[in-house]
């Protein structure tokens, strides 16, 4: 989405505009997200989906297994996947934040918290009615709508962060003292307390990414289907595509994939 302070409501289009007849349909494609944003988001969430899996089970392990301890490895495989889904995600993480400046201004929107503008926040309240059901027709955006930045600044963009910065930590206990992961992250452990509590707040940070994911999937099924735009087939193909609708509201600066198309 482009910044607020420049998307004013578009006038309805003309012929090649979106705006529905009284017969027939039309529709109409806007390129979004760029292939490397499309790439980080499906490997994002295959490394969250581990991350959490074998998180879940470090933290709740399994039953001891029958025999000889030297003859069962599977806390040692589940720890081993966890960490090695660690480093995809966190060097993911890295390869999403510099495209944030090499890529278009919607790859920017997951880094950016407009807090003073007012605009924006009425906006985001106008969604949020919009998802409870309170209003009768939602705002079209070719980007995130305000209320989905808010919730991915804060879920992925800072919640990446945190959950890197207390993993490592956690990590370097295991690589020992003068590791880069405990030069790096190792303060991060007496800034909580102790070890204990990293481990903790860690735990807690899964669950509200896991919340996050719970929503940003209800959200957009229920996009697709009652605002009657793309949204996870976008995510695929990197084309939003507005069907019978107005001109979306932060439509200044984008490139049409196509002409209208009417169809039906």
């Amino acid at each position: 989405m482009a910044p607020l302070d420049d998307a004013k409501p578009v006038a309805p289009p003309d012929e090649e505009g979106t705006a529905a007849p009284a017969a027939g349909r039309f529709l109409k494609a806007i390129y979004v997200y760029e292939v490397p944003v499309r790439i980080w988001h499906w490997v994002n969430a295959l490394a969250i989906t581990l991350l959490s899996i074998t998180g879940y089970l470090i933290a709740n392990p399994l039953p001891s297994m029958p025999g000889e301890a030297s003859a069962n490895y599977l806390m040692g495989y589940i720890r081993f996947v966890h960490f090695a889904a660690a480093y995809i995600f966190t060097i993911g993480f890295i390869g999403r934040l510099y495209w944030a400046f090499a890529g278009n201004h919607h790859a920017k929107q997951l880094f950016r918290f407009p807090f003073w503008d007012r605009h924006w926040w009425g906006e985001l309240f106008l969604e949020a009615r919009w998802y409870l059901f309170l209003e009768r027709k939602p705002k079209l955006y070719v980007g995130h709508n305000p209320l989905a930045q808010f919730a991915m600044f804060w879920a992925i963009a800072v919640g990446s962060v945190f959950m890197i910065f207390t993993g490592f930590a956690l990590y370097s206990e295991g690589t020992g003292l003068g590791s880069w992961q405990d030069r790096l992250f190792g303060w991060v452990i007496p800034l909580f307390g102790q070890s204990m509590d990293v481990h903790t707040w860690h735990h807690l940070g899964m669950w509200a990414i896991l919340l996050f994911v719970i929503v940003h999937v209800y959200a957009a099924v229920r996009e697709d289907i009652m605002s009657r735009q793309s949204i996870i087939s976008t995510m695929i193909s990197g084309v939003r595509t507005f069907k019978d609708a107005e001109a979306p509201a932060d439509q200044e600066h984008e490139r049409p994939v196509k002409k209208a198309a009417r169809v039906g």
